[in-house]
């Protein structure tokens, strides 16, 4: 995509960005503040800029006269770049009292890390554990009285060089008419054994040749959504995607929740059901969309955390919340897609991705999988990072694992006016630290309606930096602004008035807020520390961390570490890898080798629970600080609010 270079004046501050991004963004980006409280909505016209060189694309805003927008004025949310631009931010948009200009502090977001197929073709590794064999078979005559299946094993002997191969009774009973119908020309499809030395499975025969429709599906099945990847055997380019919620949140929010009610009578075939149901949705709307035949699909890889995957199976949960907290089983046999009640063909095979304890389960195996995370050499922190957030330590050598319970405030439960990254969310924030005015971002540009976690996360942590906050996340209410003040006893800044919202009410952060806020990433960095710890590690020996989940992309890093979310490390050394779960999963039906190495590496995780952990509630308590009790931990942000 092409780039330009935006300079903005008077703060002398210039940034790089994409063509078609908006210069509410670019500023945003950059650190210069601009006053802007509608998010993006072109309503509240405090954004007002004036574009001194370079051609840009602005839609002519009521908030501008013709003459002012003749002379260049523009509404930095309106005004989309599309060339080198010089704007100036005039005293009005910025607030500035006496020409002081606020500190510059660029966002910083994690490098994205995605799956490098090429590698794998490179390595000899881009192997599926489902393939479709094409053959020609010389028909029987007088000469030769083989039955169907003697000859087509002996075809694939001599030609594929397969031995001692299983089939499956399913396909004896097609193959006569299959093979006779393509007078012998025939595509079967074998399924490759996990374990070195054990036999192939021959699991479904078509007449002709079908080689080049071999398809798979990747599942990644949360507790909240359901995530469906449709792609194509032969290059892994993916035909389809596709998300909706988990029909089990009706019967409870969390796992917990679930395994409550999978004990009622009834309960546990009753959510087996309706996850099921929400699959076939996910499946059936990938297959319609991309227009694969079912019968090409010869693969549908699962991954879900503990409990998930034990409804899914039908297999009683109630184990997991019970100490000592034991899973049904670690590791499951491939199965029939159909028997589990998923509407695709018969021969369809279901790999399930193992699970380490009853909190750390399949998803977490399929990111440490899929991100590279079991062969690197690099020590590693792995985070995934939800309303459980699961952690992970090691590289090739050795692997450690844990979980905690954050909460839902990342996900926006808990939150006043907390909601999910939809549009609306204030997803980005920044204050003028003299007058205390917001500049505020929101999903998709339209009024503010709510904010999502990571807009929850960068605020908080530019209120405190700006002292707004102190380390106990109580508001200083000895500053003077309007934004700040008491509601029913309850002290809340006011981010958005009623006017520039889209509810008509004031969105306001609020001291409870805060509270649920530093709970929850008190509970991810003093898992992070406990984990460390136990292993005989500290931070400083990390090499890199792998963020996962479902907001990652979005944490400005900088922000994450100065409320004291992540710890500290050089933003150079985070990598984001997205859905996780779902990358594993994909990768598991690319690569058998990948199926093959993951029952090693759920051998060689050793897992920790933290409620057993007698230094976890130390770690804890010490981390419901912003950033923390001991501000040593975070030296670059020491320097920072020390003026250094």
């Amino acid at each position: 995509m092409e780039k330009f270079t935006v300079q903005f004046i008077p703060y002398d501050t210039s940034i790089e960005v994409s063509a078609g991004e908006s210069l509410i963004e670019a500023a945003m980006d950059a650190g210069v503040h601009i006053n802007a409280s509608c998010g993006g909505g072109g309503v509240c016209g405090k954004c007002r800029v004036v574009v001194e060189k370079g051609e840009s694309v602005c839609e002519q805003a009521d908030k501008l006269t013709q003459e002012e927008y003749d002379g260049g004025w523009r509404l930095a949310c309106k005004t989309e770049v599309r060339d080198n631009l010089t704007v100036r931010i005039p005293m009005e948009s910025s607030a500035l009292k006496g020409g002081e200009l606020p500190p510059v502090m660029p966002r910083t977001t994690a490098r994205i890390r995605k799956m490098d197929f090429e590698a794998l073709k490179e390595e000899g590794l881009f192997i599926p554990p489902m393939e479709k064999v094409y053959v020609e078979l010389p028909p029987p005559d007088a000469s030769d009285h083989s039955a169907d299946v003697t000859r087509l094993f002996q075809h694939l002997k001599n030609v594929k060089g397969e031995e001692g191969l299983d089939i499956d009774f399913s396909v004896i009973r097609k193959m006569p008419k299959v093979l006779r119908d393509g007078d012998f020309k025939a595509t079967v499809t074998l399924e490759r054994p996990v374990k070195d030395g054990n036999k192939s499975r021959i699991i479904n025969i078509q007449s002709g040749d079908r080689t080049d429709f071999n398809y798979a599906i990747a599942l990644d099945i949360g507790t909240t959504t359901i995530y469906g990847q449709l792609f194509d055997l032969k290059d892994a380019s993916v035909l389809g995607q596709y998300g909706k919620v988990n029909g089990q949140v009706s019967y409870g929010e969390d796992v917990i929740s679930r395994i409550i009610y999978a004990e009622k009578e009834g309960g546990l075939e009753r959510l087996r059901q309706v996850v099921v149901e929400s699959i076939n949705d996910v499946v059936g709307r990938l297959l319609s969309r991309s227009g694969v035949d079912m019968e090409e699909v010869s693969t549908v890889a699962i991954a879900g955390n503990t409990t998930m995957t034990q409804l899914l199976l039908g297999v009683d949960p109630r184990n997991i919340r019970r100490a000592p907290y034991v899973p049904a089983a670690n590791v499951y046999p491939p199965l029939s897609a159909r028997s589990l009640g998923i509407y695709l063909a018969e021969h369809t095979t279901a790999l399930i991705y193992p699970l380490i304890s009853s909190y750390v389960g399949g998803d977490i195996v399929a990111g440490v999988m899929g991100s590279g995370l079991y062969r690197s050499e690099k020590l590693t922190l792995f985070i995934d990072i939800g309303t459980n957030a699961e952690i992970v330590v090691g590289n090739k050598e050795w692997l450690a694992c844990t979980a905690c319970s954050a909460g839902p405030a990342f996900e926006g439960g808990g939150i006043k006016f907390g909601m999910r990254a939809a549009p609306g969310a204030i997803e980005d924030f920044s204050i003028d630290p003299v007058t205390w005015e917001p500049m505020l971002r929101t999903v998709g540009g339209v009024r503010p309606r709510g904010i999502c976690g990571s807009g929850l996360i960068t605020a908080v942590a530019v209120l405190f930096e700006n002292k707004l906050v102190d380390s106990r996340g109580k508001f200083n209410t000895d500053l003077h602004t309007p934004r700040l003040r008491e509601s029913e006893g309850i002290v809340e800044y006011v981010l958005v008035w009623a006017d520039d919202t889209d509810i008509g009410r004031d969105i306001t952060l609020t001291e409870p807020d805060i509270d649920n806020l530093i709970r929850a990433k008190g509970a991810v960095y003093s898992g992070c520390e406990t984990l460390l710890n136990e292993v005989g590690l500290s931070i400083g020996e990390i090499e890199q961390i792998i963020l996962a989940g479902g907001f990652g992309s979005y944490i400005d890093l900088d922000r994450a570490f100065t409320i004291g979310f992540l710890p500290e490390i050089a933003t150079d050394k985070v990598v984001f890898i997205g859905n996780g779960s779902l990358m594993g999963a994909k990768m598991s039906a690319l690569t058998n080798t990948l199926r093959q190495d993951v029952v090693q590496v759920v051998r060689m995780m050793t897992n920790f629970e933290l409620s057993e952990t007698p230094s976890y509630m130390d770690h804890y308590i010490a981390a419901l600080f912003l950033p923390h009790t001991d501000l040593n931990l975070f030296p670059r942000l020491k320097a920072r609010l020390s003026g250094a």
